[in-house]
C-alpha cells in the first residue's frame, strides 16, 4: 500500500496550527458584538414583548451604523499582514494609526446624524406604536458608543494583521463581563428599563476602546511610529475601504430589509426575528473566526510572494468552514429547548421562532463556505470584486424578501429567503477563488 506524500500532510498540519492559533482567540473576540446584543435581548426580553421589539429595530440600525465601517478592521488586517509578510513592521503600524484616526472621525459624524434623526429612522421600519418609543430611547443612548466601537474595529485590525488575536480576546472577555453586569444592574437594580441596557452597553464599549488605545499606542512608540494624524494616510485608508464599504452596505441592506419585513409581520414576528438574528449573528461570527485567520494568513503569504501557500491555506480553511457549519447547525437543533426560554416567555413568540430557527440550522454549512471565502478574498485585498458580488446578491434577495408579506408568508418564509441569499453569495465567491485572479503579491496590492 502506497503512503500519501509526507509534504502535503506536513503542509496541512502547519496550516491547521496557524488556523487554530489565530481562529480560536479570534472567535472569542468576534462573538463580543452578538453577545452584547444577546445579553441585551435576554434582559430586555423579560421586560415585555414591546420592549424586545423596540430593541430589535434599534439594534438593527445600530449594528448597521457600525458594521458599514467594518472595513476599518478588515482592510487594516489585510494591509498590515501584507507589510508584515514583506518585513515592513513600522509601516504596518503607521497604517493602523491612520485607521484609528479615521475611526474617530467617522464615529463622530455618525453620532451627529443619528441623535436628531432617531425617530425618523425608527419610523422607516414601520414599528408599532407600542414598540417605537422603546426603540427611539435605545437608539439615541446607544449611538453614543459608536465612536468607541469604530476605534475597536480599527485597533483590532492592527493586531490581527500583526498575527495577534489573543489581545482582542482578552479585551472582549472583559467587555462582555462588564456589559452583562452593567445591564443587569441598570435595568433591574436601578430600574432604568431599556435605557439602562443602552447605558450599560455604551460604558462597556468605551472601556474596551480605551484598552485598545493603550495597547496600540504602546506598540507605535516601541516601533517608532508617529501618533499624529496623517491626512494623506487617512485619505488613503478611506479610499481603500470604499469597495468594502459598498460590500458591507449591501450586506447591511439585506439584514435591514429582513428586519423591516419582520416588523410588518407583527410584534411577535419581529421579536422572534430579533432572537433568531442574534443567534444567526453569533453563528456567523463563530465561522468568521476562521475567516479572520484567513485574512491574516493570506495577507502575510501574498506579502511574502508565496502564492502556493496562499492557495493551500484557502483550501484547508474551506474544509474547516464546512465541518464547522455542520456542527453549528446540529448544535442549534439540539440546544433549542435550552436557549429559547432564555429570551422570551411569550408562547406566541416561541411558536413563531421554532420553524424559522430550523431553517437557520439547515443553512449553516453554506454559511461556513461563504464566510471563509469572504475572508480569503478580504485578506487578498480583493475588495472591488466583493463589492460587485454583494450587489448581485442584494438584487436577488430584495424582491424575494419583499414578496413574503405580500404572498401571506411568515417569518419562516423570510428566513428561507435569507438562505437563498447565502447560496448566491457562495456561488459568486467560489467562482472568484477558483479563477485565481485574487492572487496578487507584494507589500501593497
Amino acid at each position: 500500500m502506497t503512503e500519501a506524500p509526507a509534504a502535503p500532510r506536513t503542509l496541512r498540519r502547519r496550516h491547521d496550527r496557524e488556523i487554530v492559533a489565530l481562529a480560536v482567540p479570534a472567535f472569542g473576540a468576534l462573538i463580543a458584538e452578538p453577545l452584547f446584543v444577546m445579553v441585551d435581548s435576554a434582559i430586555v426580553g423579560h421586560l415585555g414583548t414591546p420592549q424586545l421589539a423596540g430593541l430589535s429595530i434599534a439594534a438593527a440600525l445600530l449594528t448597521s451604523a457600525v458594521s458599514i465601517f467594518v472595513f476599518l478592521a478588515y482592510a487594516t488586517t489585510a494591509a498590515v499582514a501584507r507589510r508584515v509578510g514583506a518585513g515592513d513592521l513600522p509601516g504596518a503600524i503607521r497604517q493602523g494609526m491612520d485607521g484609528i484616526w479615521l475611526a474617530l472621525l467617522l464615529g463622530a459624524a455618525v453620532v451627529a446624524v443619528t441623535l436628531p434623526t432617531a425617530p425618523a429612522l425608527i419610523g422607516l421600519f414601520g414599528a408599532s406604536d407600542t414598540a417605537a418609543p422603546y426603540a427611539i430611547t435605545y437608539l439615541r443612548i446607544s449611538s453614543l458608543g459608536i465612536p468607541a466601537m469604530l476605534v475597536v474595529l480599527a485597533a483590532t485590525g492592527v493586531l490581527r494583521g500583526l498575527q495577534d488575536t489573543r489581545t482582542p480576546l482578552y479585551v472582549a472577555i472583559g467587555g462582555f463581563g462588564a456589559n452583562a453586569a452593567l445591564n443587569a444592574a441598570l435595568v433591574y437594580g436601578a430600574g432604568l428599563g431599556i435605557a439602562g441596557s443602552a447605558w450599560g452597553t455604551v460604558v462597556a464599549q468605551w472601556a474596551m476602546a480605551a484598552v485598545y488605545l493603550v495597547v496600540v499606542v504602546r506598540g507605535a512608540r516601541r516601533h517608532g511610529a508617529s501618533l499624529r494624524p496623517d491626512p494623506a494616510g487617512i485619505r488613503a485608508g478611506a479610499h481603500a475601504g470604499v469597495p468594502l464599504l459598498v460590500r458591507t452596505l449591501s450586506l447591511r441592506a439585506v439584514l435591514m430589509i429582513a428586519t423591516a419585513v419582520a416588523a410588518r409581520l407583527g410584534d411577535a414576528d419581529v421579536a422572534a426575528h430579533q432572537i433568531i438574528l442574534s443567534l444567526w449573528s453569533l453563528m456567523a461570527f463563530a465561522l468568521d473566526a476562521i475567516a479572520i485567520a484567513g485574512q491574516a494568513i493570506i495577507g502575510r503569504y501574498l506579502g511574502a510572494g508565496d502564492t502556493e501557500s496562499a492557495r493551500a491555506a484557502c483550501r484547508r480553511m474551506v474544509q474547516w468552514g464546512i465541518v464547522s457549519g455542520v456542527l453549528l447547525g446540529a448544535l442549534i437543533v439540539l440546544a433549542r429547548p435550552l436557549f429559547i426560554p432564555l429570551f422570551t416567555g411569550d408562547q406566541e413568540v416561541r411558536d413563531t421562532l421554532l420553524p424559522a430557527l430550523l431553517v437557520v440550522a439547515v443553512s449553516q454549512p453554506i454559511a461556513g463556505i461563504v464566510f471563509i471565502l469572504d475572508g480569503v478574498l478580504m485578506g487578498a485585498g480583493d475588495g472591488p470584486y466583493l463589492a460587485g458580488a454583494m450587489l448581485v446578491t442584494l438584487a436577488v434577495f430584495a424582491p424575494v424578501a419583499l414578496l413574503v408579506p405580500v404572498l401571506g408568508g411568515g417569518l419562516t418564509a423570510l428566513w428561507w429567503a435569507m438562505g437563498l441569499m447565502m447560496a448566491v453569495r457562495m456561488l459568486t465567491l467560489w467562482l472568484r477563488t477558483r479563477s485565481g485572479r485574487w492572487l496578487v503579491t507584494g507589500a501593497t496590492r
